[in-house]
This record gives structure tokens, sequence and C-alpha cells, in this order.
């Protein structure tokens, strides 16, 4: 009897043994997630309990730090025709005793260039509407121009569109835009209210100009889609998702939620018709996109989720193998698009693309699946990975047959960094509807940025009433 109570006390025991080590077990592996073995930013790594990503080994590049040789340099330009001109003559004596003041001038023996901004001051423009009468008797008073507030003393389009840029598209805090400006022009600065204001009349100025820039994304070839979570909105309604859509001449951003709706409400999917690069996020793959001309998974995220499977089977080769195909074809990829290719020569890619599915059969024999549904059961790590690679293998290597199309999805991931850098400023934005203000707003200066043109230029436009406008989009 007692025997028997012991054994099943230790078979207890065992049972709830193996739970907590499976427990600890799944605890040290979400612990362990970082940048470099999932899509998390490099922000989170310095979080309490995390552990910070491996640093890669060298892979003897040869290349030496700074600036390489041939890549464009970065320097003050020659002026023509500087703004003013200081001269410079000799002082004092020679050696024969005679005053170099009275010396007969030469010529310039060279000249130095100073470029400065100048010292901002506050200028005050004051518009005057007169009144005047006809011979009839009938008095006629003048038009206020339409970039005048009726207000009896207002803000000019430099001021506002200053405001602007420093909360959007430098994420400076409120309050010390209204410091700045004031510590600027030796006066007091705009409201609180002013400042939060001016969000909304850019917005506001902007409707046509994103309904273009989501027309030129639609009829783009490719397109990288990403997004990521923002604290919007009040606390009790939870997080939400800044969605982006990007190329290297547009972005686009839109709030809310990571769900098929807002998908659609986005408004480029359902009638996109080229190749969208993202994340293996589950929604690009949904069936309502029918007229998707293909997908390409992003090799950044395949090659962190290949380091995460390395970390969870140390003794496997086929991680680092599949690291090793997929570097080398992204390599080849962009010498191949550098020299006019249109795709990668059959004797570079194919050997790497025989090495990458030879690593991920390997893989798929020793990570085994786990029993049950899998719709409602984890799988053990590394084995969602490995699938995909075999079911979607034309999804993972199509860059390798169309250098026009992305390996990664990079451009994208660094058009959203800067929403995280606006969280971590303001914690938590209050209004989702200034929240998409200020991605309207950022939209367009990205555009702008990308096509070269001037933000404050741009910005001072819009206020205007005359937005800038990006080019149309070239035939494919």
């Amino acid at each position: 009897m007692v025997i028997a109570e012991q054994a099943a006390a230790i078979e207890e025991l065992s049972r709830a043994n193996a739970q907590l080590l499976e427990r600890v077990t799944a605890l040290e592996r979400a612990l362990g997630r970082n940048s470099g073995n999932s899509s998390m930013p490099p922000s989170s790594d310095d979080l309490p309990g995390r552990k910070k990503p491996a640093r890669r080994r060298a892979r003897g590049s040869g290349r030496t730090r700074g600036k390489q040789r041939g890549a464009p340099g970065s320097w003050l330009e020659w002026v023509d025709a500087a703004d003013t001109y200081v001269p410079h003559r000799p002082e004092g004596d020679c050696v024969c005793g005679a005053d170099l003041g009275r010396a007969t001038d030469v010529g310039v023996e060279r000249s130095h260039q100073v470029h400065d901004l100048p010292e901002i001051e506050i200028t005050v423009v004051q518009h005057d509407l007169y009144r005047v009468r006809c011979g009839c008797g009938r008095e006629h008073v003048a038009a206020l121009p339409d970039q005048v507030s009726p207000a009896r003393s207002s803000y000019g389009l430099n001021i506002k569109s200053l405001v602007v840029y420093l909360l959007v598209y430098q994420h400076v805090p409120v309050e010390r835009v209204v410091t700045l400006i004031a510590d600027l022009t030796g006066g007091t600065g705009p409201s609180v209210g002013f400042c939060h204001g001016m969000l909304t009349r850019a917005a506001n100025a902007l409707t046509e100009v994103l309904a273009t820039i989501k027309a030129l994304l639609t009829l783009s070839r490719v397109v990288g889609f990403d997004e990521t979570v923002l604290r919007a909105g009040p606390a009790a309604d939870g997080k939400r998702y800044v969605l982006s859509a990007s190329t290297d001449r547009y972005t686009l951003f839109h709030l809310g939620g990571r769900d098929l709706d807002t998908f659609t409400a986005f408004g480029i999917l359902p009638e996109f018709t080229g190749i969208a690069v993202h994340d293996r996020y589950t929604i690009y793959y949904n069936k309502k996109w029918k007229q998707l001309g293909g997908h390409q998974a992003c090799t950044a995220h395949l090659l962190r989720d290949f380091t995460d499977a390395a970390e969870a089977y140390p003794s496997a080769v086929w991680p680092e193998q599949a690291q090793r195909a997929l570097r080398g074809l992204i390599h080849a990829c962009n010498t191949a698009r550098d020299a006019g290719g249109a795709e990668l020569p059959p004797t570079v890619r194919d050997p790497l693309i025989s090495s990458f599915r030879h690593a991920v059969r390997v893989g798929l024999s020793e990570v085994r699946p786990a029993p049950g549904p899998r719709h409602r059961t984890a799988q053990p790590p590394g084995r969602d990975l490995l699938e995909f690679c075999r079911n979607r293998e034309s999804d993972v290597l199509r860059f390798c047959f169309d250098t026009q199309v992305w390996p990664t999805n990079n451009v994208s991931e660094r058009d959203l960094r800067p929403n995280k850098t606006q969280q971590k400023i303001s914690g938590r934005l209050t209004s989702t509807d200034v929240t998409q203000d200020r991605l309207d707003i950022r939209s367009y200066i990205d555009t702008i940025r990308k096509h070269g043109a001037g933000v404050m230029a741009g910005l001072r436009a819009a206020l205007a009433g005359k937005p800038w406008y990006p080019p149309a989009l070239a035939p494919t």
C-alpha cells in the first residue's frame, strides 16, 4: 500500500517537474528574444532581463572603416558669388620699414568661404486693408490674402512650418517647441494649443497629396509592407499598430489594428497588383488579395529566425548553412542589380539555392512536428520557419530571378523606425486622430525627402494651400 502511494507520488512529482521545466524553458526563450533573433526592435535589447544579441562575427570583407572608395562624398560646395565679401590686407611694417597699409594691391592670394545662418530675428508684416469710395458712392474694402489669418495678430508660414517640422520630424516635445521658438525669436513662443492645432491644419492640407501617394504606391511594381506597435489613444483601448507601405520614392502610414479590416481600410492591398515584400504575417497571404502579383519574404527576418534556431539547437549545422546560403544570394543579387542584370547568374545562383534547400530538408528531418492539431499546438522552435521555406520557396527566393524585387524589407523598417523614437519620447500619444495627423504629415515629409526636395519648403507650400506633389510614376 505504501509502495503504491509512493509510486503515485513520484509519478505526480515527475509530471509537475516536467511542466515546470517546460515553463522555465518557455520563459528563458521569451527572455532570450532580441533584435538579433526576432523582429523585436533594437531599442528593446537593453530592457531589464533581456539578453543582448551576440556580436556578429567579422566576415573578413577587407573594407576599412569610413568612406569607401567610389562612394559619394559630402562637403561644403564653393559658391561662385558670395553674399558678403570681407577683405583682409596685410598690416604692420615691411622689413624695409615701409607701412604695408600703403603698399600696392597685387591681387587676392586665396579665399576662404564660411557658411553660416543669419541671426534669427522676428519680423512683423502689417497688412493694411484699405477702404475706398467709388464715384457712385459705394465703398469697397481690400480682401485679406489667403495665407493671412483673420485674427488681429498671427504667426506666419515660416513659424507654422517650423512648429510642424519640429513636432513631427524631429520629435521635439511640444513644450520644448514653444521654448525653442521663443528663444530663437527673442519673444514669446506660440501656445501649446496652437502647436497641437497646427498638426491638424497641416494634415488637412495634405488630403489630396496623400491620395496621390496612395495611388502611386498602388501602381508600383514592388512595395514593402510592414507594421509596428504604437501606444496611441486611451490606455484602456489597448495598443494600436502603424501600417506602412514604402518604396524608394514613396511612403504612406496608417493607424489601426493588425487585422484584416485595418489592412483593407489602408486601401493599398485591395488594388495592388505588384510584388509585396513583407515579414510573412498571415494577413499578407489572405485570399482577399486575389490580384496580388506575388510575395517576397523579407530575408532579414529569415536570417534572424535562423539565428534563433541556431540558439535553440546549438549543435545543429543547418541554421548556419541556411544563413550562409541566403547571405550569398543577397550579395549576388545586389551585385547583379548594380551591374544591370535582370536576374542572378545561374552559375552563382543554383549552387547557393541547392545549399539552402539541403539545409531546410535537414532541419525538417531533425525538428519533428509536435503531435496534435496544428491550429492549437505550439510547434518546436524553427519548425514553422522550415515549413515556410519548404512550402513557399518561391516567396523566399523570388529576388534570385528578378533583381528588381528587394531581398529585404529594410526600406519599410527604416521608414517605420522613427515611430518608435516618438513613442520613447511621448510614452503614449493620447489622441488617435492627432496620431493619424502626425502619420499623414510624416508620409508627406518622407516622400519629399525621397525625391530630394526641401522639407521646409514643402511644409510652407502645404500650409499656404499649394502642397508639393510627387511626379507621376514612370511606366515599367
